[in-house]
């Protein structure tokens, strides 16, 4: 059975007249409880799921259960460790498909999603929509045990950890634990000095991907990160977040010991050294030590005159 739209060819007529579908936009199978419609019955049957609760696939290795089986076959590979979608171009295997897609995308340099507030683009659409939200502030992701909300879901499910204390991640070599396994990884290289991620312009090398990412910058210019409400850009997404506050006037780092705020964290850190008197700058040439590093650079230069 040949497609009279291209050069595809089913053996099943079935088949055929669902391909069709992909040509023609037609989707006679709708829904009753709400307007969703589909081209393929089987879309259907998946769809109801959603307003039935069903969720007929068992994964037989723990207790999860699934509304397709897709998702299921997906899930399996948790467990199995299988990851049957290789890059042609390295090294790198992933479980789904997409992921493989997305991937690709940074060998390729392609980044289909543009933002149609500032320059920004991205290589996924999921990436795009999380940075929209940078834009107009929503934060839909909220914690049930406190006021915290997030952009994206994930931050929210790795946020929740830290009140269930489930699936910590912990460095065998001292009591650090994180709720993301990439960055337990990044901290261990604290411990070994690894640093695997080299400039392909200069002699630099860094212990984490996206400090590559921002350095790169120094050499390309680039300054992906603009202000809706000036024309100011930016390397790092966090200046502009930093900066965005000059506009709002938002202070959102407060002292414990008096009413000082501040617009960065880092401030906030070398502010509260005037309450508790820690000077973690120490010289290594006399006792002397210091609450800011500022001051341990000047401080040196006494030893070298």
């Amino acid at each position: 059975f040949l497609c009279v739209h291209c050069n595809a060819s089913f053996i099943i007529k079935r088949h055929l007249t669902d391909h069709i579908r992909s040509h023609t936009g037609e989707r006679p199978f709708f829904c009753v409880q709400c307007n969703a419609s589909f081209a393929k019955k089987s879309h259907l049957v998946e769809h109801v799921r959603i307003h039935t609760g069903e969720r007929p696939f068992s994964c037989v290795h723990c207790s999860a259960s699934f509304a397709t089986k897709k998702y299921l076959a997906q899930h399996l590979r948790s467990h199995t460790g299988e990851r049957p979608y290789s890059c042609v171009l390295c090294n790198a295997s992933f479980k789904l498909k997409g992921h493989l897609t997305e991937h690709i995308r940074t060998h390729t340099g392609e980044r289909s999603f543009s933002c149609v507030d500032c320059n920004a683009s991205f290589s996924r659409k999921a990436s795009l929509d999380a940075h929209l939200r940078s834009h107009t502030g929503e934060r839909p992701f909220s914690c049930v045990h406190c006021n915290a909300t997030f952009i994206i879901k994930r931050r929210l499910v790795e946020h929740l950890r830290t009140h269930t204390g489930e699936n910590l991640f912990s460095c065998v070599q001292c009591n650090a634990s994180f709720v993301q396994k990439s960055h337990l990884v990044e901290h261990i290289r604290t411990h070994t000095g690894e640093r695997p991620f080299s400039c392909g312009h200069c002699n630099a090398s860094f212990a984490k991907k996206c400090r590559l990412r921002e350095h790169i910058r120094t050499h390309t210019g680039e300054r992906p990160f603009s202000c809706v409400q000036c024309n100011a850009s930016f390397m790092q997404k966090s200046h502009l977040v930093e900066h965005i506050r000059t506009h709002t006037g938002e202070r959102p780092f407060s002292c414990a010991h008096c009413s000082a705020s501040f617009v960065q964290k880092y401030h906030l850190v070398k502010h509260i050294r005037t309450h508790t008197a820690e000077r973690p700058f120490s010289c290594i040439q006399c006792d002397a030590s210091f609450a800011k590093k500022c001051h341990l650079v000047i401080h040196i230069r006494t030893h070298t005159i």
